[in-house]
C-alpha cells in the first residue's frame, strides 16, 4: 500500500462532491442566521392568540364547580387539587396532581368513575428535544387513548412526530401518525404543514392527507390561515387594542358530502366568531358572539389572595337555550411555600417543558 492511498472514510470526507455540498450548506446556514429569524411556535398553537386568549370557547362551562388546590413547593412545582362539580359534561369529583421541573412535567387526574388521564413530558438535558406521552383510560376499549410524541424546537422552526394508539399486535402497524413542521421564512411570516397517516385495521387501506398552515405576525397583530386536509379552511385575526384589551376573529369553512354519502353533492358550512378579552386589575372578562346566534361571556375575578370566582353564561338565540356556570377556586398554600415564594419574589418558576 502506497502512502498516497486513502481509506474509504478519508475519500468520502475529501470528495469534491461532498465538499461542495458542505460548503453550500454552510453558506445557507450563514444566510439563514443573518435573517434573525425567531421560533414561530408549533403547528398546534399557530392560532393560539385567538383560540386561547381572545375567545372564550376553550374555558366555557355550565353548572356548578368548586376546586380546592394546594401548592406544596414552587421549585420544583408540586400541586394537588380536588374538584367537585355538577353540570353538563362535568364529573362529580376529580382528583388531580401535578409535578413540574426544568426537565420533567407530569400531570394526572382520576374521577369518581375511575377514568384516568395522565401526561408526561421529559426534556433531554439542556437540548431542545422533548418527549411527550399522554394516556386516557376509561374502562371502555373504544375510548381508551395512548399518544406518544417527540418534539424538537429549533432556533427558527419546530418539528414534531406523534402517534395515536399505535399497535403491531395484529401482524402490522395500525394507528395514527402525524408529522408537523412550522418554519419561519421571514421575520414576520412562518409556513408549515401537517402530514396525517391512519390505518384503523389491517383489513382496511390506509388513509393519508396533508394540511397547510401560514402565520403572519406584525407588531400588535397576528393573522393565520389553515387549509385542512378534508377541504376545510380556517382563518384568524388577532389584535392587541391596548395594554389590557385584545380582540380576535375566527372564520371556519368546511366542505362535506351531502347526506354523508360519498360522491354526493358538496355542502358548505361556515361560522365566524368574534371575541374580546379585557384584563382588569383583579379580574378578566371574555365575551364572544358567532354568526349562528350564540353569545357567550365569562368573568374570572380574584376575590381575595387565595379565592377566585368564575361566572360563565351562554345564550343561543337560534335554539332559544341558555346556560350558566358558576365556579369557585380556593388555593391553599403551606407556610413553607409562602416563605419560598416570598424569598423568590417576582422570579419566575421552573422552565417546565409543556
Amino acid at each position: 500500500m502506497t502512502s498516497s492511498s486513502q481509506s474509504p472514510v478519508a475519500f468520502l470526507a475529501n470528495n469534491p462532491v461532498v465538499s461542495g455540498l458542505s460548503d453550500a450548506y454552510t453558506a445557507f446556514q450563514d444566510r439563514r442566521a443573518k435573517l434573525g429569524l425567531s421560533n414561530p411556535g408549533s403547528v398546534e398553537n399557530v392560532a393560539r392568540e385567538v383560540q386561547r386568549d381572545a375567545l372564550a370557547s376553550g374555558v366555557m362551562f355550565s353548572g356548578l364547580r368548586a376546586e380546592i388546590s394546594k401548592v406544596f413547593c414552587l421549585n420544583p412545582l408540586f400541586q394537588v387539587s380536588h374538584q367537585f362539580a355538577m353540570g353538563e359534561r362535568l364529573q362529580p369529583y376529580t382528583f388531580a396532581a401535578m409535578y413540574g421541573s426544568s426537565k420533567v412535567f407530569a400531570q394526572g387526574n382520576v374521577d369518581n368513575e375511575g377514568s384516568l388521564q395522565g401526561r408526561f413530558h421529559y426534556r433531554w438535558g439542556q437540548s431542545a428535544h422533548i418527549t411527550k406521552a399522554q394516556m386516557n383510560i376509561t374502562g371502555e376499549a373504544t375510548q381508551d387513548m395512548t399518544q406518544l410524541e417527540h418534539e424538537y424546537t429549533g432556533s427558527d422552526f419546530t418539528a414534531s412526530v406523534k402517534t395515536l394508539n399505535p399497535s403491531v399486535l395484529d401482524g402490522g402497524f395500525t394507528g395514527i401518525v402525524i408529522a408537523q413542521y412550522l418554519q419561519s421564512v421571514t421575520p414576520k411570516l412562518a409556513l408549515g404543514l401537517e402530514a396525517f397517516w391512519q390505518r384503523a385495521g389491517l383489513t382496511q387501506p390506509p388513509n393519508a392527507a396533508v394540511s397547510y398552515f401560514a402565520r403572519y405576525k406584525s407588531g400588535d397583530w397576528v393573522a393565520t390561515a389553515q387549509m385542512q386536509a378534508m377541504g376545510g379552511l380556517q382563518a384568524t385575526y388577532w389584535r392587541r387594542l391596548s395594554e389590557r384589551v385584545q380582540a380576535g376573529v375566527e372564520t371556519t369553512l368546511s366542505l362535506s358530502a351531502g347526506g354523508g354519502m360519498m360522491g354526493g353533492p358538496m355542502q358548505k358550512e361556515g361560522i365566524t366568531t368574534f371575541g374580546a378579552k379585557y384584563d382588569f386589575r383583579m379580574s378578566t372578562f371574555r365575551a364572544q358572539i358567532d354568526t349562528k346566534g350564540k353569545l357567550s361571556c365569562l368573568l374570572e375575578k380574584r376575590v381575595a389572595a387565595p379565592v377566585s370566582m368564575t361566572f360563565a353564561a351562554e345564550v343561543d338565540h337560534v335554539t332559544q337555550q341558555a346556560k350558566i356556570g358558576v365556579g369557585i377556586n380556593l388555593e391553599a398554600t403551606s407556610e413553607d411555600f409562602q416563605e419560598q415564594q416570598e424569598a423568590q419574589g417576582v422570579q419566575a418558576g421552573p422552565n417546565v417543558p409543556f
